[in-house]
């Protein structure tokens, strides 16, 4: 992708399309499943496990130390605080 492309972001709704064009169960249906599967996805997460989705990708919560950032437009340094965030990586 080049540097300066925007980027498409899919949506809930857009999932739920996809669910509808290739499930055929109603639309109403088709939006309480892609809110189950992204609800338990969340959820583990959430308790730290690793979340393995076969022939798609892991994501996993990963730990970031506390550290001096500094802000582009000012240039001003700054402590970002220890966190945990998500990764993802796909499969191959």
């Amino acid at each position: 992708m080049g540097k300066n492309l925007p980027r498409k972001t899919t949506t809930r709704v857009e999932l739920t399309e996809a669910v509808y064009d290739n499930v055929g169960i109603p639309r109403s249906e088709c939006a309480r499943l892609v809110d189950m599967v992204l609800k338990k996805v969340t959820n583990t997460l959430s308790t730290g496990e690793t979340v393995k989705i076969s022939s798609f990708g892991t994501f996993t919560v990963r730990s970031k130390n506390a550290r001096i950032g500094r802000n582009p437009r000012t240039g001003q340094e700054a402590l970002i605080t220890p966190r945990k965030v998500v990764t993802f990586r796909a499969s191959n």
